[in-house]
């Protein structure tokens, strides 16, 4: 599932370019991939765009219909105060390991995932398959949910997002 998710962030990068999901599972048939693959990627987008539209929806109107309506508006939508703590249920901890909730936690903390993203993230983090979810995996979609939300990361976080891990060099 993760392969196609990939092939649809390559080839659709600017996510209102990307085809309805029928006409998307035909592109990826052609492109090659597996009939169950196609699938299981078509219902977690199916899935990724009911979250990301509900999100948008919750905009007041004078944020969505602004054209500076960006990341830093949209964390109007579930305002969370500073002195918040997000718990994880067990089913969660299990599900998506330590190291990605480290790295959810990492994000957060370098203020690049406001609260309403992180949990879609964790909900569709839910929904793939995995026990425990691979960090990489878990890097696929966080790049799938900027992508619902029409953003691309700035160059740090996407080097972070896209970098190879096992070849770095501790210093």
């Amino acid at each position: 599932m993760f392969e196609v998710l990939v092939y649809v962030y390559e080839n659709y990068w600017q996510g209102d370019a990307c085809p309805e999901l029928h006409h998307l599972g035909r592109k990826l048939t052609a492109a090659g991939f597996e009939a169950e693959e196609i699938q299981a990627a078509l219902v977690w987008l199916d899935g990724l765009n009911t979250a990301a539209q509900s999100t948008q929806i919750c905009l007041p109107p004078e944020e969505s219909a602004s054209p500076h309506n960006t990341r830093h508006a949209n964390q109007g939508v579930q305002a969370q105060s500073s002195d918040s703590l997000r718990i994880y249920s067990v089913t969660e901890q299990e599900h998506l390991g330590a190291e990605s909730l480290g790295f959810v936690s990492f994000l957060e903390s370098s203020g690049v995932l406001p609260p309403h993203m992180r949990e879609i993230v964790l909900d569709r983090a839910m929904a793939a398959p995995g026990d425990p979810l691979s960090l990489d995996d878990l890097k696929i979609i966080v790049l799938m949910v900027y992508w619902s939300f029409g953003e691309e990361p700035d160059a740090l976080v996407l080097d972070e997002l896209c970098d190879d891990t096992e070849q770095r060099i501790a210093h």
